[in-house]
C-alpha cells in the first residue's frame, strides 16, 4: 500500500489549503508537500502570509522549507516524522544541515559575491 504525502493548511478548524509531495512526479525540487499547501493557501486567500493557520505536514520541514515556512507566519506546524526518519525512508537532507553553518568560503558549493552595490541600488529604487 502507498501512502500518500498530503499536506494541508488549516484556519478556524477548516482546510484551506492543501498539498502533495511531488518532487520525483515532476523532477522539481521545490515541489515539496508543505510548500504546495503554502501556495494553494495564498492563492486562496490572497496574502503570502498565514495568520491564524496551522500547518500539518508529514515530515519536519526540511532545511529548505523551513524558510518559506517562516516567511509564511503560520500560528504552529504540526508534523509526523521528524528528520531522522526522513533520512532512513530516503529524503536525506543532512547535507544541507551541515553545510548551513559553514560560512560561504568552506561550503561545498562555491558561492561568490557579486555587484553588491549594483544590487542594492536596484532594490532602494523599487
Amino acid at each position: 500500500m502507498k501512502v500518500a504525502h498530503l499536506d494541508i493548511v488549516v484556519r478556524d478548524g477548516e482546510i484551506i489549503g492543501q498539498g502533495k509531495n511531488k518532487i520525483t512526479s515532476t523532477n522539481d525540487q521545490k515541489a515539496h508537500a508543505e510548500v504546495i499547501a503554502i501556495r494553494d493557501v495564498c492563492k486562496n486567500i490572497g496574502s503570502f502570509q498565514l495568520e491564524g493557520c496551522d500547518i500539518y505536514t508529514t515530515f519536519a520541514p526540511c532545511s529548505m522549507y523551513l524558510g518559506a515556512i517562516y516567511w509564511a507566519r503560520p500560528e504552529k506546524v504540526y508534523y509526523g516524522c521528524n528528520q531522522i526518519d526522513a533520512t532512513n525512508i530516503g529524503f536525506n537532507d543532512q547535507l544541507i544541515y551541515n553545510e548551513i553553518p559553514l560560512s560561504y568560503n568552506e561550503r561545498g558549493i562555491p558561492f561568490k559575491q557579486l555587484a553588491r552595490e549594483t544590487v542594492l541600488k536596484v532594490f532602494k529604487n523599487r
